[in-house]
């Protein structure tokens, strides 16, 4: 049976998987990825050890599955590496995406007013979340990417391009239109660079790499001899690894963070509610909700605080106690993300009492994720898109527990689909229609994408509202506090 072989580029691991035709997966491989913490709000990834283990995975897969079609490349968004054209090796720690150091950048930019031409142009808020503010801070800051940007040997790009790079042995430096679109460099309704996005942020083009379809004849690996036919940046993969492929459709991705997606339709969506517009696949745009810290929170109990062993404890100990004990947890451990978007702001647990146990914070932690799940939907219906149910995926997601409270927190029923990897299927699915072995994504999707399970709301409305309740007051607290603390001008619930 031929396969897909799909490289998921995570946050926090790399791994390969094997995509048979019917959407099972055949073969995987995984690594960890080592997070870097220099500074406070500083997040750094080693782009040589994300290529390491990206071969390595990949020579692990193809060890188990030999009838291989094409490469599909997914991979986390907006973080930036940095690379020697002349040797191919890094330059730079590459910025990772969860990265703040560039918060004075674009909160200086705001104020001299340039937020609504940046939302009009790329469809993006003024955030260190996107790219261009890190490729400006890098140039200004690291001599060795600053000569080699004067020397003409600087190459700049997302993970995506990075590992096409290594793919091709420096033949190709490429990105897709779904991760160009989140560099802030874009303008999303021609899906180019734009040249006074890069004046603006001061990213001479010239770093760049060429803009790609998501799907098609991309690029060839020399290193394997096979053909690259499918990209995307790992939210937008998942979106249609979830079968999300008409207008209203809505998938949630619980991973490092939490990412809510919209099929939008083929033209770009605007949103007044402080959402994003992106690029979704070709012909069709998305508006997206996108939350910092989601596994990331439960990462934190256990290697943080130690009161877990293992991730998967967390279900038991929420099913545990009846509720959280009035512990409210916001996970702002780097900023909160829509549809408040606060960069400064920082992790508040409130609520505390002599009788707090640690089932409790693991429940209240758990629960923060079904909390700001309902920001995003408020945010969504406020811009016009009320979803009836909401396809969810992402490691989290294999704990039946969350899953039931998200219907509960949010009012709607949650559909779990078979296979949760659905960003390496996703990927593979365009990868799938770029080979020619289907016509069109809805046939991928007929023949690889199926529901496993579907979670109905149980809790009361008066119940429901009082846990909105709490949670709102809780973020009011986180970002009131920044205003006490001086670190904004001005504060609001």
């Amino acid at each position: 049976m031929t396969h897909i072989l799909a490289i998921d580029s995570g946050t926090t691991s790399t791994r390969a998987l094997a995509f048979a035709l019917d959407g099972r997966i055949a073969a995987v491989a995984q690594h960890p990825l080592t997070q870097h913490f220099p500074q406070p709000g500083w997040v750094e990834h080693d782009a040589a050890e994300i290529w390491t283990l990206t071969k390595r995975a990949v020579d692990a897969v193809l060890a188990q599955v030999s009838d291989v079609a094409a490469i599909a490349i997914t991979n986390q968004r907006e973080t930036v590496v940095f690379w020697s054209r002349a040797t191919g090796e890094p330059l730079a720690p590459a910025i990772v995406w969860q990265d703040r150091r560039t918060a004075d950048v674009t909160a200086r930019l705001q104020g001299q007013g340039h937020a609504a031409r940046v939302q009009a142009e790329t469809g993006l808020l003024l955030d260190p979340y996107f790219s261009a503010s890190k490729i400006a801070w890098m140039l200004a800051n690291n001599a060795a990417v600053k000569a080699a940007a004067d020397a003409g040997d600087l190459a700049v790009g997302t993970v995506d391009s990075w590992l096409v790079w290594k793919l091709t042995g420096g033949a190709e430096h490429l990105t897709d239109a779904s991760n160009a679109s989140r560099t802030q460099l874009m303008t999303l309704a021609s899906g180019q660079w734009c040249p006074a996005m890069a004046e603006l942020f001061g990213v001479p083009l010239e770093i760049l790499p060429r803009i790609v379809a998501t799907s098609g004849s991309l690029a060839h690996s020399t290193l394997y001899d096979l053909p690259i036919t499918g990209m995307a940046g790992d939210q937008q993969a998942a979106t249609v690894g979830q079968g999300c492929l008409v207008r209203g459709e809505v998938k949630c991705t619980y991973g490092t963070g939490i990412f809510m997606l919209a099929n939008a339709g083929a033209v770009p969506p605007v949103s007044r509610h402080r959402l994003l517009s992106t690029w979704l696949t070709e012909g069709h745009y998305a508006l997206e909700g996108s939350i910092f810290v989601g596994g990331n929170a439960v990462k934190w109990l256990r290697d943080g605080l130690g009161i877990l062993d293992a991730a998967s404890e967390s279900e038991a100990l929420a099913m545990s106690v009846p509720d959280s004990g009035g512990i409210s947890f916001v996970p702002a451990f780097a900023g909160l993300g829509a549809p408040h978007w606060e960069p400064l702001a920082r992790g508040l647990l409130t609520g505390i009492t002599g009788g707090t146990t640690r089932a409790h914070i693991v429940r209240a932690t758990l629960e923060a994720m079904g909390q700001q799940t309902a920001d995003l939907l408020d945010a969504f219906a406020s811009d016009g898109v009320v979803p009836t149910a909401i396809r969810v995926d992402g490691g989290m997601v294999a704990n039946t527990w969350l899953c039931q409270d998200l219907a509960d927190a949010t009012g709607l029923p949650v559909e779990r689909p078979r296979c949760i990897e659905t960003t390496g299927l996703g990927a593979a699915m365009l990868a799938a229609v770029g080979a020619g072995l289907f016509a069109d994504l809805p046939a991928a999707a007929e023949a690889m994408v199926h529901a496993d399970a579907r979670f109905e709301p149980q809790q009361s409305a008066a119940d429901r509202a009082s846990r909105r309740m709490h949670w709102k007051r809780a973020v009011a607290q986180t970002i009131a506090g920044l205003a006490h603390n001086g670190d904004i001008a001005s504060a609001a619930p």
